[in-house]
């Protein structure tokens, strides 16, 4: 470890604070399999205690461990804010990448490694502005919720979901949130970069297609093959295009897009709109319509024996107000011979572009960025925001980074060579200081 050193500013420790984490390996392989995340918690509560803070490690199974931890504001009678994070990431194959995923390496300006954007990025930098405020002793506005969570990448279950169903009381008061996946910015051109400010997601329907056939001999003919159905079903699915539905924070996203570009962009012919977008087309090119993606197959167990039960599983994402919709498309193109089950499901969520804690969005990145413009968008996957939902909290995805135009930044989640521009990062502290500020 780096050791983060008292006295160093924000913006001097947040890479060795982010080079940390990621070398803790916190892979989330599904279920109740993890790793690293209670090694994650106790460094995250090492570094808040050192501080001042008295955080809390909540552990909801055998090492699915987050931590939270309350700063007081300067005036209590205020709503709090929440801000979260969460410490998992997807696994990776260390052979696919150009440096070891849990090394934390700097090359080409970048910290590399699973976890550099989603999100141990936001968590090192909510770190070290928190550390550097609270040894200068700079209380918030009001009082603000930090919480470090497990579990984010396989729904949130034994993370942000337990600790809103088994310990609501930690997060009394808050009535807003910030978290992943926002404030990052698309470069127009020289005078011009939109900062992304995430205030809706797609929900999801994660699930398991089965079909059953008549087991035999591999040998001989059948005209019952649970395979050969499974698949022409998984088939027609992947291939199959959903209508585009324009849902209101979509509606305000292309308007700024249009502002921006100069042109007027038509919701049912967008691809040469999003090939001008790089590194976040496919992103605002999912959140246009529903979308279901097969992602694992399962059938057999022999090569001469047909089996009589084959299954897939599909990541299904709809639109807020498309849920019903999303399903019954489904049942149309999967066909009467396939059983559909949720895994894991939960809702969409969309709220308003506007209020104080939008300006205060707005404000702080003009301020470090004056080409900067704020917009909102949808985001195309799901957060731990869902959760907190359940709560009244409104929610915001507020992440901030300045990327360089030509980085692929899509790729990057759940991608190989995963990275994150070291000025980003350090870009992020100077916006969230400010932020707080004015929240």
């Amino acid at each position: 470890m780096s050791s983060p050193t008292p006295g160093r500013s924000g913006t001097d420790e947040v890479v060795d604070l982010c080079r940390d984490l990621i070398r803790i390996d916190t892979s989330n392989f599904g279920g109740n399999e993890a790793r690293g995340e209670r090694a994650a918690a106790e460094y995250i509560a090492e570094q808040l205690a050192e501080v001042g803070l008295e955080p809390e490690i909540y552990e909801s199974s055998r090492g699915r461990a987050s931590t939270v931890a309350r700063i007081e504001g300067l005036d209590r009678t205020r709503p709090g804010l929440l801000i979260h994070g969460h410490t998992d990431v997807v696994p990776a194959n260390a052979e696919d990448w150009t440096h070891h995923p849990f090394a934390g390496e700097i090359a080409d300006g970048c910290l590399w490694g699973r976890g550099a954007v989603d999100m141990k990025d936001m968590d090192a930098m909510t770190l070290a502005v928190v550390r550097e405020r609270l040894r200068t002793g700079r209380r918030p506005p009001r009082d603000v919720v930090l919480a470090f969570l497990a579990d984010e990448e396989a729904g949130g279950i034994y993370g942000a979901r337990h600790l809103v169903d088994h310990h609501p009381g930690l997060f009394e008061g808050v009535t807003e949130a910030i978290g992943e996946v926002g404030g990052f910015s698309f470069t127009v051109n020289e005078n011009l970069r939109l900062y992304l400010i995430e205030t809706a997601q797609k929900g999801m329907h994660w699930m398991r297609l089965t079909v059953d056939g008549t087991a035999g001999h591999g040998s001989m003919t059948n005209t019952d093959n649970a395979i050969t159905e499974l698949c022409e079903a998984v088939g027609r699915l992947g291939r199959h295009t959903f209508p585009v539905r324009v849902t209101k924070t979509v509606r305000s996203f292309l308007d700024e897009l249009s502002d921006a570009l100069g042109t007027e962009l038509d919701p049912e012919d967008m691809e040469e709109t999003l090939a001008k977008l790089g590194g976040i087309a496919k992103i605002i090119g999912a959140t246009l319509q529903n979308t279901a993606a097969p992602t694992q197959l399962d059938a057999g167990y022999k090569v001469n024996v047909i089996p009589g039960q084959a299954s897939a599983h599909v990541d299904g994402r709809f639109l807020p107000g498309h849920e019903e919709e999303f399903l019954a498309d489904l049942d149309r193109v999967l066909g009467p011979r396939v059983r559909r089950e949720d895994v894991h499901a939960d809702k969409a969520m969309e709220t308003t572009f506007d209020g104080g804690l939008v300006e205060a969005m707005q404000s702080s990145l003009k301020a470090e960025d004056p080409a900067a413009r704020a917009v909102p968008y949808m985001l195309s996957g799901g957060t731990d925001a869902k959760s907190f939902d359940d709560l009244g909290i409104r929610c915001f995805g507020f992440a901030p980074l300045r990327l360089p135009p030509e980085l692929d930044f899509a790729g990057m989640f759940h991608g190989v060579d995963e990275r994150v521009p070291v000025d980003g990062l350090k870009f992020g502290v100077r916006v969230l200081d400010r932020f707080l500020d004015q929240c």
